[in-house]
C-alpha cells in the first residue's frame, strides 16, 4: 500500500514552503472518512489524505449530491482546516461572514443574514442565544458560530436548495454540522493538540493564550460498539480601538441653523442649496476596548450495534462561551449652536468641518464614560439516534434532540454597565470628518485665541465628575425538542424516502434598565473621584492605522464596576439589577411536518440521470407571551384630554396572543451527465425563514387616547407600539441552474445561476385595533345621550360641552350649575362595560414587501498533477431589485434588501514532502446592513478584505506542527452613511498568529 507521505529532503522541503505556502478551505463531503481511495493498478491503491484527501471527497460529495450542496470536511480527525468554523464557511461561494471581535461568528448565503439560515448539529436544529451590545432583549434566531470549537466537527454541509427531508427555516440555506462518530474510526484513535495564541491587539492582559483540545474514540474489534470523547478549551484576550456616531440628522437645508450667540454668527462654507439633503452628526466618540474569551466544548458520543442492520447512538453536546469587555470612551456631544461648517459635495451635504467656539457661552462637557460588557453563553444538546435497515428495501430511522441555549450575565449588576463620567470645561469642540477616522477638536475654557490667550489644555482626573449611571441586565433562554421519523422504500427503479418531525421551540427573553443620576446632572463634581480610580491614557497612540494630527486625544481609563460601587454606595442606590422589566417575553412555536421524496435515476439517450421530486407539509402553532403590567383603564379627563392609567409593576400578568399557519413546501432536483465528466443541473424549491422574536412580541404599549372623543366622528385613534404576533414565514422560490466539469481526480470547475423571488419581507403599516379590553368612555350609550341632552337644551355639541355634560350626568348636577373648568377639576370620566372597545392605532410590523435577488457562482478546483500544489478560487454575484436610494428624501422611510454583496476567494496551496501550506484571499464588497439606523438613515459596511495563512510539518504520522496568521494584512471594519463622510463607526483589527502541535496515537 503506498499513501501520499513521501519521503522528505530539506532541500525540496525548503524549496517547497517558499515556492507553496498557501492556504485553503476545502469544501465537504458528507461522509465521514476523510480519506479516498483511488486504484492505481490490480491490489494496489493509494489512500490520499490531508488537504488534498479532503477536498477529493468534497468533490465527490458536491458531484454525487442531488441539487446544490457545499462542504467543508476535516484532513483528520481532530483536524478542521480552521479553528473558527465561520473563517472555514467563507471560502464557500455564496457564503460570506459577520465578524465579531475580528473572527467569525455568523454566516450570510447568497445575500441572506444569519437569521435566514438554519443551522443544524447532525441533522437537528440549533437553537441560537445572544446579547446585544448595550445589553438589549435578544432577538436573533441565528446561532452563532463562535460557540463551538472546530476541533469535534468531522464535516460542515452547506445545502443551498430546499429539501423535503430538511427541517424548514433555512431559507438562504441550511448548514449542517456534522461531528466524528466512534464506529466510523477503527479500533483506538486519539489526538491531543495545544496551540498559544498570539493577538497583536491587545491593550492589556495577555498577548498570549492557550488552547487545547483532545478527542479520543475506541470501537471494539467486532464494530458493536464504540464510546467517543472530545474536549476544549481556549482563552483569547484582544483589544479594539474604534470611533462611532451615535446619530447623523438629516433634513432639507432652510438655509439657517440654530444661533444663540448673537456676537458670533454661523460661518457656512460651501453652504447647500435650499432644500438640499443636509447632516450633522450629534457626537464624536473615541473608545479602546479590552476583550476576555474563554471557550469550553466537550462531546461525549456513544454507539451500540446489537445487528448487523441496528445501530443506535446517544450523544450529549455541550459549549460555554464566557465573554467581558472593559470600555473606555472619550466623546464630545453637540449642542444647538453651530459656529462654523464646511460642507462637502455628496448626494447628502455633510460638514467636513464642524466646529462650536462657545466662549462668550456656558462650557459644554468632555465625556470619559467607563463601560463593562459581560455574558456567558451555555449550550447543551442530548440526542439519541436509532437506525433499522429492516430489510434490503426498508430502511428506518428514529431520533430525538432536547437542546437548550441560555445567555446570562456575569456580574451581579447586569451584563452592560456605563458610568458617564465628564468634566465641564470644554469651550470649543468639533470635528474634522473628512478623514476616515474624524479628528476631534477640543479647546478648553482657560484659554481664548480670539484674544490671545494661551490654552494649556489641562485636563486631569481633578477636572472629571460622575454624571450618570446606566445598567442593564438582559437574559434569554432557547429550547428546543425535535422528534423525527424517517424512513425509505427501494424499489427496482426508484426509492421513496418519507417522515414525520416534531418540534417544539421556546425563546425567553427578561431584560430590564436601571438610569441613575449621580451629582448634579449636567454640571458634574469634579474631584470627586478617589485618586487613581482613571488612569490617563492618549488615544493617539492607540490608533495605528489612522492619523490623529490635530486631534483632542487625552482620555481616561477606569475599572467601571469599581466606579460604579463606589458611587452607588456615595449616592445611596442599590448595585443590582431592576426587578421591574422593560421585557419579559416568552414565545413559542410547536411545528409539525411531513414528508415525501421520491428519487429516481437512469439512463435518457444514453445520459445517466437522477431526479427527486420532494413535497413537506408544515403546520405551525405559535404564542407569544409577554409579563407585563396591563393597563387598567384610559380615563377622559377633559374636552380632548385622556389618560393611560398603568398597571402595577407589583401585579403583573401574561398577556398571550396566538397565531397558526401552514405551509406547503415542494422540491425537484434533476441532473444529468451530458457528456463524460460533464453535469447540469437545474432546481426548483420553496423555503422559508420565521421572523424575528422582537418582531412577534405581543407586549403592546398604550401611549394614549384619542385625539378627541370618538362620538363625534372625527377622532383620530389612540396610540400604541407593539410588535405583531401575527406575522408569517418570509417564503422564497428558489430556482437554481448549474454546470460542473469535473476534469481530473481533484479538479472540477463550475459556474450557476440561482434566482429567489421572496414574498412576506416585513415591513411596517398601521393598524388599529384594541389592546387589553380597554373601553372607550368617550364612544358608548352614555356619550350618546349626553349629545341628546345638548341638542335638546340647544347646544352645538363639541368636545368641551360633551365631557361637561357627560360629568353633570355622572356627578348627578345641573349642567348650568358649573363651568366648563369646574366640571374637568371634579371628575375624571372612567370606562364602563356598555362602552365600546377602545381602538388604538400603531405601526405594526406586517407582511408586506416583496423582492428577487438573483445571482452567479463561479469556482474551480484544481491541483497540479503530482507537483503538490493546487489552487482553489471562486466569485459570487448578488444582486437584489430593492436598494437603499441614496437620494430619497430623509423623511421617507425605506425598505431595502441588506446584506447584499459580492464576495471572491483565492485559495493558493502546497501539501508534499510532510509540509501542507495554504495561503487565502477573502473579500467581501461593501454592502447594507441597516436601512434605519438611526431614523431613516442607513448603514453600508465598507468592502472588506483579509489575506489568512496556515503553514504545517508532518514529522510522521503522529506528529504534526502548525502555524497560522489571520488577516496578516490588518484590515479594518468601517460602516458609513449615505455617504464616506458619515462614519457610523469604525474598529481596528490587528493580525492574530498561533502555533500549535498535534498528536495522534
Amino acid at each position: 500500500m503506498k499513501n501520499n507521505k513521501f519521503s522528505k529532503t530539506p532541500i525540496a522541503a525548503s524549496l517547497s514552503l517558499i515556492l507553496g505556502t498557501m492556504a485553503m478551505n476545502p469544501l465537504y463531503a458528507a461522509e465521514s472518512d476523510t480519506e479516498t481511495g483511488e486504484e492505481q493498478d490490480a491490489g494496489e491503491v493509494v489512500l490520499i489524505t490531508g488537504i488534498r484527501g479532503s477536498l477529493m471527497s468534497s468533490m465527490n460529495k458536491k458531484r454525487d449530491a442531488i441539487g446544490v450542496v457545499d462542504a467543508i470536511t476535516a484532513e483528520d480527525i481532530g483536524k478542521f482546516p480552521d479553528t473558527n468554523l465561520a473563517e472555514s464557511l467563507q471560502r464557500i461561494s455564496g457564503v460570506s461572514i459577520n465578524r465579531q471581535n475580528g473572527e467569525g461568528s455568523q454566516v450570510t448565503v447568497r445575500g441572506f443574514g444569519p437569521q435566514f439560515n438554519m443551522v443544524t448539529l447532525n441533522g437537528r436544529t440549533m437553537p441560537g442565544s445572544s446579547l446585544p451590545s448595550g445589553g438589549g432583549a435578544s432577538d436573533t434566531r441565528a446561532f452563532s458560530f463562535e460557540n463551538l470549537s472546530s476541533d469535534a466537527v468531522q464535516s460542515i454541509e452547506v445545502f443551498k436548495t430546499g429539501k423535503a427531508n430538511i427541517a424548514s427555516g433555512g431559507m438562504g440555506s441550511t448548514i449542517n454540522i456534522v461531528t466524528a462518530k466512534p464506529l466510523d474510526n477503527p479500533d483506538f484513535v486519539a489526538s491531543v493538540g495545544a496551540t498559544l495564541v498570539h493577538d497583536t491587539t491587545v491593550f492589556e492582559g495577555s498577548d498570549v493564550t492557550p488552547e487545547v483540545s483532545g478527542i479520543v474514540s475506541w470501537a471494539n474489534p467486532e464494530k458493536t460498539f464504540g464510546m467517543s470523547l472530545n474536549a476544549s478549551f481556549s482563552e483569547r484576550d484582544s483589544g479594539v480601538a474604534g470611533a462611532t456616531i451615535d446619530q447623523w440628522r438629516s433634513s432639507p437645508w432652510d438655509g439657517t441653523v440654530p444661533d444663540i450667540d448673537p456676537n458670533n454668527p454661523t460661518v457656512f462654507t460651501n453652504e447647500p442649496a435650499i432644500g438640499d439633503t443636509h447632516a450633522l452628526p450629534s457626537n464624536l466618540i473615541y473608545y479602546m476596548a479590552d476583550r476576555e474569551r474563554e471557550r469550553t466544548n466537550a462531546q461525549l458520543t456513544m454507539q451500540f450495534k446489537p445487528k448487523s442492520n441496528m445501530t443506535a447512538t446517544l450523544d450529549y453536546t455541550y459549549a460555554n462561551l464566557d465573554q467581558n469587555e472593559e470600555r473606555s470612551e472619550l466623546s464630545i456631544w453637540y449642542a444647538e449652536y453651530k459656529s462654523a461648517l464646511t460642507f462637502d459635495n455628496g448626494v447628502s451635504r455633510t460638514p467636513i468641518i464642524y466646529r462650536e467656539d462657545r466662549f462668550d457661552l456656558a462650557p459644554r462637557d468632555i465625556a470619559v464614560a467607563q463601560i463593562n460588557q459581560n455574558a456567558e453563553t451555555v449550550t447543551d444538546s442530548i440526542g439519541f439516534n436509532f437506525e433499522w435497515d429492516v430489510n434490503d428495501r426498508f430502511r428506518l430511522a428514529f431520533d430525538y434532540h432536547d437542546s437548550s441555549a441560555e445567555t446570562t450575565p456575569t456580574q451581579g449588576y447586569g451584563n452592560f454597565l456605563k458610568v458617564g463620567l465628564g468634566a465641564n470645561v470644554v469651550a470649543a469642540q468639533g470635528a474634522n470628518y473628512n478623514n476616515g477616522l474624524p479628528t476631534m477638536i477640543v479647546e478648553f475654557d482657560d484659554c481664548d485665541p480670539r484674544i490671545g490667550l494661551n490654552c494649556n489644555n489641562q485636563f486631569d482626573q481633578d477636572d472629571v465628575g460622575t454624571s450618570i449611571q446606566q445598567r442593564a441586565f438582559s437574559e434569554n433562554y432557547s429550547d428546543i425538542q425535535q422528534t423525527r421519523i424517517d424512513g425509505t422504500f427501494d424499489f427496482d427503479d426508484f426509492s421513496v424516502d418519507f417522515g414525520i418531525e416534531m418540534r417544539d421551540m421556546s425563546n425567553h427573553t427578561i431584560q430590564s434598565n436601571i438610569n441613575d443620576t449621580m451629582g448634579n446632572w449636567g454640571v458634574e463634581n469634579p474631584g470627586e473621584l478617589p485618586a487613581g480610580f482613571l488612569t490617563p491614557v492618549n488615544f493617539a497612540n492607540v490608533y495605528s492605522d489612522y492619523s490623529t494630527a490635530g486631534a483632542w486625544t487625552q482620555g481616561f481609563r477606569g475599572d467601571a464596576a469599581m466606579i460604579g460601587a463606589w458611587a452607588a454606595n456615595l449616592y445611596g442606590f442599590a448595585f443590582n439589577r431592576n426587578p421591574d422589566e422593560q421585557t419579559n417575553r416568552l414565545i413559542e412555536e410547536e411545528v409539525t411536518s411531513v414528508y415525501t421524496q421520491f428519487r429516481f435515476e437512469g439512463d435518457w439517450n444514453r445520459k445517466p440521470y437522477n431526479l427527486v421530486i420532494g413535497f413537506r407539509y408544515e403546520d405551525t402553532t405559535s404564542k407569544s407571551t409577554a409579563n407585563i403590567a396591563i393597563p387598567q383603564e384610559v380615563l377622559w379627563e377633559s374636552n380632548n384630554d385622556f389618560r393611560v392609567i398603568a398597571g402595577s409593576s407589583d401585579n403583573k400578568e401574561n398577556y398571550t396572543l396566538s397565531n397558526d399557519y401552514d405551509h406547503f413546501l415542494p422540491n425537484l432536483d434533476f441532473d444529468i451527465e451530458l457528456a463524460e465528466d460533464v453535469i447540469a443541473r437545474f432546481s426548483y424549491s420553496k423555503t422559508i425563514a420565521r421572523p424575528s422574536f422582537g418582531n412577534l412580541s405581543s407586549a403592546a404599549t398604550v401611549t394614549g387616547g384619542p385625539s378627541t372623543p370618538t362620538i363625534l366622528g372625527n377622532a383620530q385613534p389612540g396610540s400604541a407600539t407593539s410588535g405583531n404576533p401575527a406575522l408569517v414565514p418570509l417564503e422564497s422560490e428558489n430556482f437554481d441552474l448549474s454546470a460542473e466539469y469535473y476534469f481530473d481526480e481533484s479538479s472540477y470547475f463550475s459556474i450557476g445561476y440561482y434566482l429567489k423571488d421572496v414574498s412576506n419581507f416585513i415591513g411596517t403599516a398601521p393598524i388599529v385595533q384594541n389592546f387589553y379590553g380597554l373601553r372607550d368612555p368617550s364612544a358608548g350609550p352614555r356619550a350618546q345621550q349626553a349629545i341628546a341632552d345638548l341638542q335638546a337644551i340647544g347646544e352645538t355639541v363639541n368636545e368641551t360641552n360633551l365631557f361637561s355634560m357627560m360629568a353633570a350626568n355622572q356627578l348627578g348636577v345641573d349642567y348650568f350649575s358649573m363651568t366648563a373648568n369646574e366640571f374637568e377639576a371634579a371628575v375624571d370620566i372612567s370606562a364602563n362595560a356598555d362602552d365600546p372597545l377602545m381602538q388604538f392605532l400603531y405601526q405594526a410590523p406586517v407582511n408586506n414587501k416583496e423582492a428577487q435577488i438573483d445571482g452567479f457562482e463561479i469556482a474551480v478546483q484544481h491541483f497540479f498533477g503530482e507537483s503538490g500544489f493546487g489552487i482553489q478560487a471562486n466569485y459570487t454575484t448578488v444582486d437584489g431589485d430593492v436598494g437603499f436610494d441614496l437620494s430619497a428624501a430623509p423623511d421617507v422611510t425605506q425598505f431595502a434588501l441588506q446584506g447584499l454583496s459580492d464576495t471572491a476567494n483565492v485559495v493558493f496551496m502546497y501539501e508534499k514532502f510532510g509540509w501542507n501550506a495554504r495561503l487565502s484571499y477573502n473579500w467581501r464588497d461593501d454592502f447594507l446592513n441597516s436601512a434605519a439606523r438611526y431614523a431613516s438613515e442607513p448603514g453600508f459596511v465598507e468592502e472588506y478584505s483579509q489575506v489568512d495563512l496556515s503553514v504545517g510539518y508532518e514529522f510522521n504520522e503522529d506528529l504534526t506542527i502548525q502555524f497560522e496568521g489571520i488577516n496578516l494584512t490588518e484590515e479594518n471594519f468601517r460602516v458609513h452613511g449615505r455617504t464616506s463622510v458619515q462614519m457610523w463607526n469604525l474598529e481596528e483589527y490587528g493580525a492574530r498568529y498561533s502555533l500549535g502541535v498535534r498528536y495522534s496515537f
